[in-house]
């Protein structure tokens, strides 16, 4: 197996975001999720699947394996950790928080995360009620 790039990873949460909504999920929704273009997604969907991270029929849906999801959930956690403590800690408008976010999730290291996630827990039993 390759190593899961920034790339692959962003593929990975978008095929779970929309796998969420219920419906097969396809080159074209994926590559309109992205803004590539369908030869860029079909290619990247190809890496995917030899990696192992999801499974494709032919001219059909795209499903994320055991493996692919577990990837896309952690890539996802991060993305939404960073943007909480963004906005509601440091106070980033949430348009400039989502797009750090997206670049941070790739590059943060895990002891900075368990740092970021402490602080985000302990705003939320502040402000929030733990929720």
């Amino acid at each position: 197996m390759s190593k899961l790039t920034p790339s692959k990873q962003d593929y990975l949460e978008a095929i779970l975001d929309l796998s969420v909504q219920g419906a097969p999920v396809r080159s074209i929704d994926v590559a309109n999720a992205l803004g590539f273009s369908r030869a860029s997604v079909s290619r990247a969907i190809g890496l995917l699947r030899a990696d192992g991270f999801l499974l494709q029929q032919p001219y059909g849906g795209i499903t994320l394996t055991d493996l692919g999801r577990r990837e896309a959930i952690k890539v996802r956690r991060r993305h939404d950790l960073l943007k909480y403590y963004l906005i509601h800690i440091l106070l980033v408008p949430e348009e400039i928080a989502e797009e750090d976010a997206c670049r941070m999730e790739h590059v943060v290291s895990s002891t900075t995360l368990e740092q970021i996630e402490a602080a985000a827990t302990q705003h939320m039993k502040e402000f929030h009620g733990g929720r």
